[in-house]
């Protein structure tokens, strides 16, 4: 007799469509009474969580893509920085180079000058 209650509630709301989905609940410590049951309610519940994860889904792949080029960005950033301080440094050994090459120079023509005029003197 509770089957035929069960199906003749559940064509009936089958028919009708807003009606609830009668279901049957069963649990050890029960009496066996009949659970109600929204089952449009729950699946449109569902419908939306699943729709929220989604969207949170997108969003978190979006941002994933987002670090990915920033990322990429700032290795080739890196690169151009490294091949700078690579010049600047060849560039600073060039000029301290050039700086010792006038510094010896200098201290040569003074030590010339100074020859000279040593030289003069012993013939004076």
């Amino acid at each position: 007799m509770a089957s035929q209650g069960s199906a003749s509630s559940g064509s009936r709301s089958r028919s009708m469509g807003s009606m609830p989905v009668v279901k049957f609940y069963h649990d050890e410590r029960s009496c066996g009474f009949f659970k109600w049951a929204d089952l449009t309610n729950n699946i449109n519940k569902l419908q939306l969580l699943l729709f929220e994860k989604d969207v949170e889904i997108s969003s978190l792949v979006y941002e994933k893509e987002e670090l990915e080029r920033n990322v990429k960005m700032l290795k080739e950033r890196e690169a151009q920085l490294e091949e700078q301080v690579v010049e600047l440094a060849i560039e600073n050994t060039e000029t301290l180079i050039a700086i010792k090459s006038a510094k010896m120079d200098k201290k040569f023509v003074v030590a010339l000058v100074l020859s000279w005029v040593f030289f003069w003197l012993l013939l004076i």
